[in-house]
């Protein structure tokens, strides 16, 4: 590759958010960094934090961790064509899709996509496919290493990381990376630009009333993600004492200055896997995936468990409730896992 095709070579995908750190500078320069109490309800933070148009994305990693009980509330308040970040996203877009209804209208719009659709060796989501396949979303297509990077140069408050990977790839002809000329050795490189989402959702173990949280297991990107999200919802199995929390303040992942509201919801990533507390509900997640198969039953299982329930502990009761729970907890605790 030649100097001139290097600095014009660039996907074709479409870029969903200039990638600005004087305009992201700006919003964090401006966010309250004092010790306040942010516990609110999941309702309460879903109303004040997530918008119309809003570019959302998920914490955890696959089936683990995700942000379910604010993810359903999400999808019950409606709000209407968000951006999405769908990196190792499975359960939670699955969820998400459920938004994207014809009497619902059009809860995702644009989707960043390294990992969607898919539930890993659980198999594919009939109803998100759908949704991906009706032309409803407009998509760029990243993997998920590089998606990843997007969230830390914002983090670093830099417009763009480098990057060794993508490249010869159909992948990069559907992304929006570009590639341009090391001024240092004149070789060709890929550049992926930074991505600041305007809200992001993560679910954690453990986290005080100001928003110091703490996460056991694999983080993957939440590190990066929970610092360069402009809003930043916590949801916990447990809210701790500060005191425990200065106790050991090498455990805090998520420092309190960058989050903007937390919500106690034991269970809160029910039906997936939360490492050390409960193991992943396989029966309830095939139930999600066999009504999906056919729309109208699909329907009446999301007003079974997602649109007609008044909160996600209804939800988790019409799944089993506490018996099922512990089922999962024993699980989770099993030498065998």
């Amino acid at each position: 590759m030649n100097h001139q095709t290097s600095q014009s070579l660039r996907g074709g995908g479409p870029l969903f958010s200039v990638p600005d750190c004087e305009a992201a500078r700006t919003v964090f320069r401006d966010k309250p960094k004092g010790l306040v109490d942010k516990v609110l309800s999941v309702p309460e933070a879903v109303q004040r934090w997530v918008r119309d148009g809003d570019y959302l994305a998920s914490g955890g990693f696959g089936g683990d961790r995700i942000a379910t009980a604010l993810l359903h509330e999400i999808v019950r308040q409606n709000p209407q064509k968000l951006g999405f970040a769908g990196h190792t996203t499975t359960h939670d877009f699955q969820v998400l899709c459920a938004g994207n209804q014809t009497q619902r209208g059009q809860l995702l719009s644009q989707v960043d996509v390294a990992y969607i659709v898919g539930l890993e060796a659980r198999g594919l989501s009939p109803h998100a496919r759908r949704v991906v396949e009706s032309g409803q979303l407009q998509l760029c297509e990243w993997t998920n290493y590089t998606l990843a990077l997007r969230f830390q140069a914002a983090a670093m408050g830099v417009p763009f990381l480098p990057v060794r990977t993508l490249g010869g790839t159909d992948t990069f002809r559907h992304s929006a990376a570009r590639s341009v000329t090391c001024p240092f050795t004149e070789q060709p490189m890929l550049v992926v630009p930074a991505l600041w989402p305007d809200v992001a959702v993560i679910h954690v173990h453990e986290s005080d009333r100001y928003g110091n949280c703490r996460i056991r297991g694999t983080s993957v990107s939440d590190y990066h993600l929970a610092r360069c999200a402009k809003r930043l919802i916590i949801s916990c199995e447990r809210i701790i004492d500060t005191e425990v929390i200065r106790q050991d303040p090498t455990a805090t992942t998520i420092p309190y200055y960058c989050v903007d509201a937390v919500c106690e919801v034991p269970f809160g990533s029910y039906p997936g896997n939360m490492p050390y507390e409960y193991y992943s509900d396989e029966e309830h997640l095939q139930q999600w995936l066999t009504a999906e198969k056919d729309p109208a039953t699909h329907l009446d299982f999301l007003e079974h468990h997602l649109f007609g329930v008044e909160d996600f502990n209804t939800y988790l009761q019409r799944s089993g409730g506490i018996d099922r729970q512990q089922e999962l907890q024993e699980l989770e605790h099993s030498p065998e896992n």
